[in-house]
């Protein structure tokens, strides 16, 4: 097992203020918007912020804040808060054009009363699972269709767990990054519309809007937490991204100066905002990427993720893909027990590197008394890859 790595961030520092750079990318109106939007979305409610007692203690830290998107919206993944509003907005653009209201609500999509305009719109992504899963929700509930690109390393049950709603699905030879260029090429032929959280020249409306349902979810997470309490860390896992961006933003606007310290975590395999804070600038990752923290295997980061992190993020750490199996391990067998995918346990993993590795948690300032807030970005997304992994059914983990 290959050691962690660690970079702090020199561009980063407390008293550095949210400013017009990353205002431009993410905001307070925008997150307003999608906790609008959101909250008013069929089967909305909101996902827990569990207290990890026993595993703090484990872990040697003080407090564990677990944001659990397990169940989020019945899809077991955050991605139900970032692509299925980023559909909600496009097809809001759509219904306008064609003569329906100008800001049509959730609802009435959903129900039907604008199909006449929205059934022949097709909406496409490129993904490791969970993006798709959510893009092709999003598409069934509010009418449209979905056309979702899978790479070779994709398991057989996340490729079904997609068609399941709908969508067709395309196999692409090669990584992430392959199947990213083949669906923008065939979204230009067919002139679909891309749902996609990466951003690139020309195409930056719409992963903004989700990132905006990501910061929601952070907003949610933060108005859980005890009155008065403030994280003193916040470790959040990244693929292009987003997620840890939109973290990032929430919290910096929220707490500013006493916003917690921000660690990125990373599969040491898919590590392109660990190369990119390096380098100081947007890096790559060569190679497969192939690591099974597959929602994080990206080569590529997102140039509206890298504007937040570039000076939002105090540190960036890259784990073994083994770390993220032990932290499964160790999820399943606290109390209260929880069911974390291979990327949802990230922040876990994280963890429990900086315990076997002293430096690693001093460089990060981590002791007994660090309040840590972490997000579980997926359930059992492949129920027999977490049967090999934690070597229990994950219904019985539940139980």
């Amino acid at each position: 097992m290959t050691a962690p790595r660690h970079f702090h961030n020199p561009q980063s520092s407390p008293a550095r203020r949210y400013g017009p750079a990353e205002s431009a990318v993410l905001d307070r109106a925008g997150m307003a918007a999608a906790r609008h939007d959101l909250e008013a979305w069929p089967g909305y409610a909101p996902t827990p912020l569990l207290d990890l007692a026993q595993a703090a203690h484990r872990l040697g830290v003080g407090r564990i804040w677990y944001k659990d998107e397990a169940h989020r919206f019945g899809l077991n993944s955050f991605k139900a808060m970032g692509a299925p509003y980023a559909v909600l907005r496009f097809l809001r653009g759509i219904i306008a054009k064609r003569g329906g209201a100008i800001d049509a609500t959730v609802g009435d999509i959903a129900a039907g009363k604008y199909r006449d305009a929205t059934r022949d719109v097709v909406v496409t992504s490129a993904t490791d699972g969970n993006h798709g899963r959510a893009v092709a929700w999003g598409a069934e509930v509010l009418g449209c269709r979905a056309v979702i690109y899978i790479h070779e390393h994709v398991s057989p049950g996340r490729e079904q767990a997609i068609a399941r709603y709908g969508a067709e699905v395309r196999r692409v030879k090669g990584n992430y990054d392959e199947s990213v260029r083949r669906c923008a090429a065939d979204a230009k032929a067919n002139n679909w519309q891309v749902i996609s959280d990466t951003s690139y020249d020309g195409y930056m409306a719409i992963p903004r809007d989700v990132m905006h349902g990501y910061m929601a979810l952070a907003e949610e997470a933060a108005n859980q937490l005890p009155e008065g309490a403030v994280p003193t860390h916040a470790l959040i896992q990244a693929g292009v991204g987003g997620l840890a961006a939109a973290f990032c933003a929430a919290f910096w606007l929220r707490w500013g100066e006493q916003r917690p310290r921000f660690v990125v975590v990373e599969p040491d395999k898919a590590d392109c905002c660990y190369r990119s804070a390096v380098a100081g600038k947007p890096t790559t990752t060569p190679g497969d990427l192939d690591t099974v923290m597959a929602g994080l295997a990206a080569g590529e980061i997102s140039p509206l993720a890298w504007t937040v992190l570039k000076a939002g993020a105090d540190d960036f750490v890259t784990l073994d893909d083994e770390y993220a199996s032990r932290a499964m391990r160790l999820l399943a067998e606290t109390k209260p027990a929880v069911v974390a995918g291979e990327s949802g346990a990230a922040g876990i993993a994280c963890l429990i590197a900086a315990q076997e590795h002293p430096a690693l948690a001093r460089a990060l300032g981590l002791d007994g008394s660090s309040r840590v807030m972490l997000v579980g970005s997926e359930g059992a997304t492949d129920p027999e890859l977490y049967f090999k992994l934690v070597g229990r059914k994950p219904q019985d983990v539940a139980r």
